[in-house]
């Protein structure tokens, strides 16, 4: 699909349209749909945007390539004097005292925020049924789960709600939404995208991340957000990736995981459709590698442990005290313990209690400590495999996307759908889903800071495939 962002840049231009026009005919989408996408409208706020730009361009002036342009935000990041729930009962009435510096970048640039959008609550799932608002229905069929955590941005996207939405992935939760609903979803290089004001979920993997309907789309999102941030100080400085570079790919060698395509876990027809998808590859001439790399149970395993260390770490601040939907009992510690336990999901409380466990004295050395060294060993294994790739290819999923209410009865199903994603967020690396090649799309990574690689061959793979 061509650039969504530059088609209504030129009918804006061209006075083909009003901003306000646009606007108000996505906010009118977004009040009827019944996908269960949006947790608040921005309304008053998205037409006071709309009327500035309409003004801007009935004087003459320029307005820039982002100016009027209807984006969504998943609902675990501050924008100033909005609610942001985190689609939890603990922050159901929390209104954001300032606003991430992602989504400054964008209102900078002039995109118009629409919606705050449905979750799996703080991030905590694979599906978006974890969320007080109810569970997102899947934008291709709405009897299956719409992915998650970020499944109310890919739904808004994929239904053209938005013309594109802010995810967060920690462990796949923008890759896999936009697999299920057939769109293009990034997971940048850590750190490339400022994390301030984004809920913490596991802090070491925690990104920022784009869903859109093209490549060029995601690239100019991505651009816009990019960037050193002195409010985090795990962000980098990176380059600029220009339309130009992107449009020829240079890419010889590409490598897959051969375990993830002999697991007993995938199903027969994603890994037919993904084998023939690398035949494709090899017809033109691109050298293609089998690679060895951990079990995926193993990653799944090493994802978690770290993962609920980290959350339970960084949630243990939402006592009612200074955040949140406080619920008084006889004495301060009741009151901390019955706020807690009203007012976080069975899930959350499930990956708190977990990681409480493996950080506890006695477990610490002998679960967390082992997570931290198997992080290290996949690192160096992804920095071995990448002197002899230039990409690697994979499934997003084992599976396609379960009925709604399944994954809630089994957890452990629910975890073990992100054994292809997780562990290119434990490396840090730089990953897109495609909608293509197979029922729930492709997955594209490539070395620490190499995004500009990723983009290159995703535009190769829409001829291709």
């Amino acid at each position: 699909m061509e650039s969504q962002i530059k088609k209504i840049h030129q009918q804006l231009v061209s006075k083909q349209i009003t901003c306000t026009a646009l606007v108000q005919e996505k906010l009118d989408l977004l009040k009827q749909n019944t996908y269960k996408s949006v947790n608040s409208l921005l309304d008053t706020l998205a037409l006071e945007l709309a009327a500035k730009v309409d003004a801007k361009i009935a004087k003459g002036e320029t307005i820039g390539l982002l100016e009027g342009i209807p984006f969504g935000i998943k609902d675990v990041y501050m924008l100033q004097g909005t609610y942001t729930t985190a689609s939890s009962d603990l922050l159901k009435n929390y209104k954001s005292p300032y606003t991430a510096t992602a989504i400054q970048k964008l209102l900078d640039a002039g995109a118009i925020p629409l919606v705050k959008e449905n979750c799996d609550s703080f991030g905590h799932g694979s599906s978006s049924e974890n969320t007080i608002f109810g569970a997102v229905k899947n934008a291709v069929n709405p009897e299956l789960v719409a992915g998650g955590s970020s499944g109310g941005s890919a739904v808004n996207v994929a239904k053209e709600y938005t013309v594109f939405s802010i995810g967060g992935d920690t462990g796949g939760s923008v890759r896999q939404p936009a697999g299920y609903n057939h769109i293009y979803g990034l997971k940048p290089t850590y750190g490339r995208i400022s994390r301030y004001g984004l809920m913490a979920y596991a802090s070491s993997t925690d990104c920022v991340g784009p869903l859109a309907k093209s490549v060029e789309d995601i690239r100019i999102v991505l651009n816009v957000m990019s960037g050193k941030d002195p409010k985090d100080q795990t962000s980098i400085a990176s380059t600029e990736i220009s339309e130009e570079v992107i449009a020829t790919s240079t890419i010889k060698k590409v490598g897959y995981f051969k375990n993830f395509i002999e697991s007993d876990a995938i199903d027969a027809q994603i890994k037919a459709d993904f084998l023939a998808s690398i035949e494709k590859l090899k017809a033109k001439g691109i050298e293609v590698k089998e690679l060895d790399f951990f079990k995926s149970d193993i990653l799944v395993s090493t994802y978690y442990t770290l993962a609920m260390a980290e959350t339970a770490s960084n949630l243990s601040r939402l006592d009612g005290t200074n955040y949140g939907n406080r619920i008084e009992a006889e004495n301060l510690i009741e009151t901390y313990a019955v706020t807690r336990s009203e007012n976080f999901s069975e899930e959350t409380k499930r990956r708190i209690v977990g990681g409480n466990q493996v950080l506890s004295q006695g477990f610490s050395d002998e679960i967390y400590l082992k997570g931290l060294a198997l992080r290290d060993q996949i690192s160096e294994n992804f920095s071995k495999d990448f002197e002899e790739v230039d990409i690697i290819l994979s499934p997003v999923t084992p599976s396609t996307p379960p009925k709604i209410g399944d994954s809630l009865k089994d957890p452990l199903a629910m975890y073990l759908s992100d054994a292809y994603t997780v562990g290119f967020s434990l490396g840090q690396l730089p990953t897109l889903t495609v909608p293509q090649g197979t029922s729930t799309g492709l997955q594209i990574t490539a070395a620490k800071n190499n995004d500009e690689l990723v983009l290159k061959f995703a535009n190769f793979l829409k001829e291709l495939i």
